[in-house]
């Protein structure tokens, strides 16, 4: 089923606050009451709702509903007012996450996300995608967006019946979780888009990048990035970026194994019956050197989702340069009815 980051239970921070309150009761509570109003504030602050321009001064902003003007809903109230975290956390219907890596990546980079999720009283679980993190699958074998998707499609058809999960795929995690969407949408609640390829029916994933890099043919005819696993006569099989031009694109404010190829250049069929019976949510990063804000709006106004966050100051990869704006992004999602 592929290799999962699941969650820790943090024991020596609940015995030392346990310890400490024996030593001073009195202000172990007064300790606790400051600590949930100042995380009850910061929630408050983030959750709310500002009307804001469409590029957003903000560092963290949201729109509801029609990405159209007309059609755009904004909420004034903060989800957390009049409640305390753990009522808020307590009427989260979904409590768990499902997190997908992008292209290069694995389970890895979801560990501020996952620590954060766990410390909110949420099960979240990353998996490793075929040929990724720790699975050693030669991903020059990896040939079709069934065959990488495995440990996802895998993980969601063992959960019970009546389980659901809330899926977050990043980069080109996106077209893992779309194809995720097509096969098991009752075992999905909503799915979060990352700055990611949230492709339409007939799309592939690739496709989404063309505007950055190339056509897929001029790509595949001209990249001196890709990787010729099975010889030079025939098609190739991955690309592998230079250090020096991750840095660049993925990590320009972030303080770095071959990609399977075949996968992202597959044509995804999706049905409005399945794929598009999930609410979606796409959260744009406007400092990102990878998918350009540009290439995100377009992306939102081909193929619009119920809902849109932006996320200020954030490179390509907000689990690492802005984890808690992504964090509380999330935290708002999941009690979205």
């Amino acid at each position: 089923m592929g290799n999962t980051l699941p969650c820790m239970p943090k024991k020596g921070a609940r015995g030392a606050a346990r310890s400490a309150s024996k030593r001073n009761s009195r202000s172990g509570r007064n300790t606790t009451s400051e600590e949930e109003m100042l995380h009850r504030q910061a929630l408050s602050m983030v959750l709310q709702q500002h009307q804001l321009s469409q590029r957003f001064d903000g560092s963290m902003s949201r729109r509801i509903g029609s990405t159209s003007s007309r059609g755009r809903i904004y909420l004034k109230t903060s989800p957390m007012e009049g409640r305390s975290v753990a009522e808020f956390i307590g009427n989260i219907e979904i409590k768990k996450f499902v997190l997908v890596h992008g292209e290069g990546f694995g389970a890895w980079c979801w560990y501020k996300s996952i620590s954060l999720l766990e410390e909110s009283g949420l099960q979240p679980i990353a998996l490793d995608l075929t040929g990724s993190g720790i699975d050693h699958t030669d991903t020059n074998g990896v040939a079709t967006m069934a065959e990488y998707a495995k440990p996802l499609l895998d993980y969601l058809q063992s959960l019970p019946e009546d389980e659901k999960v809330i899926l977050v795929g990043h980069s080109c995690g996106g077209a893992s979780i779309s194809y995720a969407l097509e096969y098991y949408p009752k075992k999905i609640s909503k799915a979060v888009f990352l700055s990611a390829t949230m492709v339409s029916n007939g799309q592939r994933p690739f496709d989404v990048f063309s505007g950055e890099l190339a056509s897929a043919e001029v790509f595949m005819q001209e990249s001196q990035l890709l990787s010729y696993g099975n010889g030079k006569d025939r098609s190739p099989t991955a690309f592998v970026f230079d250090k020096q031009y991750i840095k660049g694109l993925y990590f320009n404010n972030s303080p770095p194994k071959p990609i399977p190829l075949k996968p992202i250049m597959e044509k995804l069929s999706l049905t409005p019956e399945k794929y598009g019976a999930v609410k979606r949510y796409f959260v744009q990063t406007l400092d990102d050197h990878m998918l350009s804000p540009d290439i995100q709006e377009k992306l939102v106004r081909e193929n619009p989702p119920h809902g849109v966050y932006k996320i200020k100051g954030s490179d390509h990869c907000p689990f690492f340069s802005k984890p808690q704006s992504l964090h509380k992004i999330l935290l708002e999602i999941a009690q979205l009815p």
